[in-house]
């Protein structure tokens, strides 16, 4: 059972975070492979114009409104996915936001909002999804991470500490899922061109399309591989940084991106809140 891989025979897919970006590609995907697909995101509108796009496809998509946010409302959704629409195969928990971190002006709203959206939002989602998949003894749950999650990169403290700490969930959560029935998989993209990641910087190498990261994902929820990583060529070179002493990791992070480059920061102290 631990091999479980969804069909569009085994019920829905649900898709958070669908709205724009690399959610949003997947679930045309999906649905041009018919299955059918339920989505959900903040924003109504953007997910109505996504089920007109996929009309005529051999699946379809289902629009379910939801913050993931709001643990009640994840709790809704996979009820409605459940009673009213099917049985849920698989869940590909792909919400998130990337707010960048300036070390010289450090906002607590950076850092709460992305580890509610993409940390609590995903543990939100995961466990009525859990709880409806252990009955049955199946399912499948793809938790969309990133490279960023590897080692620390610049202007990501917020959003990096939260992939980090979904690739490690996902890894605990692997041993208990597998005498479930439920196989888990944590995706880390590489660079995809999203309004996210123009936020960047820094020169972001092998940058590719949400839908070129669509195929990836799609082939890997396929496969039987615990990690779905892309573009290989970058994945693979941030996991072998990882084994250089710190000393190296830096100095090659910061040629790696120019951050070295970049002139210093005002060491101008702001004002205390309370002051």
């Amino acid at each position: 059972m631990r091999d479980f891989v969804a069909r569009p025979e085994h019920g829905i897919v649900w898709i958070s975070g669908a709205s724009s970006g690399i959610g949003r590609a997947l679930a045309l995907k999906l649905a041009g492979e018919g299955y059918k697909v339920a989505v959900t995101a903040r924003n109504h509108e953007k997910l109505l114009e996504l089920q007109t796009e996929a009309h005529g496809l051999s699946g379809s998509i289902i629009v379910l409104d939801g913050d993931v946010t709001n643990a009640e409302d994840m709790e809704h959704t996979v009820a409605a996915i459940e009673y009213q629409h099917g049985n849920l195969a698989m869940a590909v928990l792909n919400a998130g936001v990337y707010l960048p971190v300036d070390g010289a002006h450090l906002k607590h709203e950076d850092f709460n909002q992305s580890f509610a959206v993409n940390l609590s939002g995903v543990v939100n989602c995961l466990i009525p999804a859990v709880r409806h998949m252990k009955l049955k003894g199946q399912g499948q749950i793809a938790i969309v991470s990133s490279v960023t999650g590897y080692g620390g990169l610049p202007t990501s403290a917020a959003y990096g500490a939260t992939k980090a700490a979904l690739i490690n969930m996902a890894e605990s959560l692997k041993f208990d899922f597998d005498k479930l029935g439920i196989r888990i998989q944590i995706v880390n993209p590489g660079f995809v061109d999203t309004e996210a990641t123009r936020q960047n910087q820094f020169p972001m190498p092998n940058l590719i399309s949400p839908e070129v990261a669509a195929d990836e994902i799609a082939a890997g929820l396929k496969s039987l591989a615990f990690e779905i990583n892309f573009p290989k060529s970058f994945t693979y070179k941030l996991k072998l940084l990882q084994l250089l002493p710190y000393g190296l990791y830096f100095k090659a992070i910061n040629r790696f991106t120019g951050w070295g480059e970049k002139p210093k920061v005002s060491h101008q102290p702001a004002p205390h809140p309370a002051e």
